[in-house]
């Protein structure tokens, strides 16, 4: 894989994501999403007394949680 370094200013990055199609713009907002729960459930390990727990338990946590709230609200519709 080749590797390209950009340096930008951050008006200058929001610009160009501006100018993405919609379907980009979805892709980018995916990989920030899963990059940003990667992050803050880093900061919540590290704040807490986690040596029992495995980012395996707290993402099948996660998932079950999602569910049931995804099930309540269908039933809401």
């Amino acid at each position: 894989m080749e590797t390209l370094q950009l340096n930008i200013e951050k008006n200058q990055f929001v610009g160009l994501l501006q100018k993405l199609s919609i379907s980009d713009k979805l892709e980018m907002y995916s990989i920030l999403k899963k990059s940003l729960l990667c992050d803050r459930m880093e900061n919540l390990l590290n704040t807490i007394d986690a040596d029992e727990l495995s980012m395996e338990d707290i993402t099948e946590t996660l998932e079950e949680v999602r569910l049931e709230r995804y099930n309540k609200s269908k039933q809401h519709v």
